[in-house]
């Protein structure tokens, strides 16, 4: 049986970037995150400390298949976007959105000051996710997923 080790979640190597294709990835930021549960080896859902500066965005906006999403604000101020239009979320406001539910959403830093989100999202194999406002979808492939047009031609 592995030992198991609390840790301090900012002691968690960031990641950052974006397998998002031009034009899309300088509209993420600088946007980076604290893969929480990868040293545990959790293999059901993903569960991220997401750190957005100001002008950061979590994400395109979009909706997935067979993932449940869940945010949690614990530091900031950000800007939840879906189809209803945007929502004010501050610490300790949180918001799920269910699978299959067609309602796009992201997160946008329109503040001043750096933003935290614990991100938590269901690891379904199978689940694809939908891009409303952009010409965007990810074809799998044998070698992996690729990023294609809606019309299926891909990303050059």
């Amino acid at each position: 049986m592995k030992k198991i080790v609390p840790l301090a979640a900012q002691s968690i190597a960031a990641e950052s970037g974006s397998s998002y294709p031009e034009p899309f990835i300088t509209r993420i930021g600088a946007a980076s995150w604290h893969p929480m549960g990868e040293p545990f080896g959790l293999t059901q859902f993903g569960v991220n400390l997401e750190i957005l500066n100001p002008g950061d965005q979590s994400a395109l906006r979009h909706w997935h298949t067979l993932g449940d999403e869940f945010v949690y604000v614990i530091a900031g101020e950000v800007i939840l976007v879906t189809d209803e239009g945007e929502a004010s979320l501050g610490v300790g406001m949180c918001v799920g959105f269910k699978a299959g539910e067609r309602n796009g959403h992201h997160f946008i830093n329109r503040s001043a000051a750096q933003a935290q989100l614990i991100v938590m999202g269901a690891r379904i194999p199978g689940d694809t996710a939908f891009y409303p406002d952009d010409d965007l979808a990810w074809f799998h492939t044998e070698q992996g997923r690729i990023a294609v047009h809606k019309d299926g031609t891909p990303y050059r």
